[in-house]
């Protein structure tokens, strides 16, 4: 369809209703805003529910992985992600806080940013460091999808047989290495 297409898989969540709508609802329309001119919807995950995290921090999530087709570059399809989270009032108070919608890019094709050092500098960070440091820029993949359940589990609908570009395994096995209990908290909904 698109003559300079990639590949972009996205994390979605939210565990706020918004003006009154459940979470479900939410994120169904955040996901039916994804598309435009310059991105196509390939697929989308079912929904799971998933365990507050961090633990007793809020009501439990509603998580969905998406696989788009799009000809915007990563940083301008992050703005996207960032302008769907605003029209559904998204506010950054807390890291980890409760939200309406998060939209995170996990992977763009199979690039790694801004480049392996970084990339790996932040997928290394140790957990207390990763709950006060945020970025200042854009980190793919995602530094810390393969420690979650919430974005693997739903992966695994749209992508099993994705390879992690930097730890060379697909989201099946990423999966598989979680602890069982991580993944069984992840229920279809």
């Amino acid at each position: 369809m698109f003559e300079n297409r990639s590949i972009a898989i996205i994390g979605l969540g939210g565990n706020l209703p918004f003006q009154g709508s459940p979470t479900a609802t939410t994120l169904r329309q955040a996901i039916e805003m994804l598309a435009q001119p310059a991105m196509v919807i390939r697929s989308v995950s079912r929904f799971y529910a998933t365990p507050c995290f961090p633990a007793g921090a809020g009501p439990d999530y509603v998580n969905a992985v998406a696989v788009l087709e799009t000809m915007l570059p990563p940083g301008q399809l992050l703005d996207r992600l960032h302008a769907v989270e605003a029209a559904f009032r998204r506010e950054r108070v807390q890291r980890w806080g409760m939200r309406t919608v998060d939209a995170d890019l996990l992977a763009y094709d199979q690039l790694i940013l801004p480049d392996l050092a970084r990339q790996s500098q932040w997928r290394l960070l140790p957990a207390q460091e990763q709950i006060r440091a945020t970025p200042d820029e854009l980190i793919l993949p995602h530094p810390r999808m393969q420690d979650r359940a919430f974005v693997l589990v739903p992966m695994l609908d749209v992508a099993p047989d994705w390879v992690h570009p930097v730890l060379q395994k697909t989201v099946r096995s990423l999966c598989d290495a979680l602890p069982a209990e991580d993944r069984d908290a992840v229920c279809p909904l």
